[in-house]
């Protein structure tokens, strides 16, 4: 159910965007108002109370974003909370975003290394990024894991690429046991 408001919603703004070819601006506008969302927990709370009435609702989420943010995202979210599906809002948000970067072939890359990699081999991640796949700006996001041994792992939406020494070594392991449980069915 989540997934199918954040795909009606997002979609119906994504297309707005487009036809007032003002793409840019809505994404800044989406991105400034999800900040705004995640950073005051008192919003969710008083939004989610079953003793507030939508139209109350609605009031408050047309005070809090008239003016700051376009007539058409105000319309959205006045929408989304008259339906009762203010819960869903931060993932119509995300999915507006990801609908958006990949409009304009941004990709958004997790990068998992066992060590802190230096700003030259960022920089190479990311051009090899750019060289094999359709995008052509790149969100990277670092992370260390020393699990890993060595290597990295390298997600890019559904897509991973693992090239950790634990998952060699794992995958190793299970071709040695493969071996061995063969070596033993051929014993007499």
């Amino acid at each position: 159910m989540a997934k199918l408001v954040s795909k009606t919603y997002g979609d119906a703004l994504f297309e707005v965007a487009l036809e007032k070819n003002q793409l840019d601006a809505f994404l800044e506008e989406v991105k400034a108002a999800k900040a705004a969302l995640e950073t005051n927990n008192e919003l969710f709370k008083l939004m989610s109370h079953p003793k507030i009435v939508k139209e109350e609702k609605v009031k408050v989420v047309t005070e809090i974003f008239s003016g700051k943010v376009s007539e058409e995202l105000v319309g959205l979210l006045r929408m989304i909370v008259d339906k009762g599906h203010f819960a869903e809002v931060m993932s119509v948000l995300d999915y507006f975003i990801e609908q958006t970067k990949e409009y304009k072939n941004i990709g958004t890359a997790y990068v998992t290394s066992a060590l802190e990699l230096s700003d030259a081999q960022k920089a190479a991640v990311e051009k090899r990024l750019l060289d094999t796949t359709k995008y052509v700006e790149f969100e990277m996001h670092y992370k260390v894991d020393a699990d890993l041994i060595g290597g990295m792992v390298i997600r890019i939406g559904d897509r991973v690429v693992d090239g950790s020494i634990k998952n060699k070594l794992f995958d190793l392991t299970r071709e040695l046991s493969k071996i061995q449980l063969k070596a033993g069915e051929c014993a007499p």
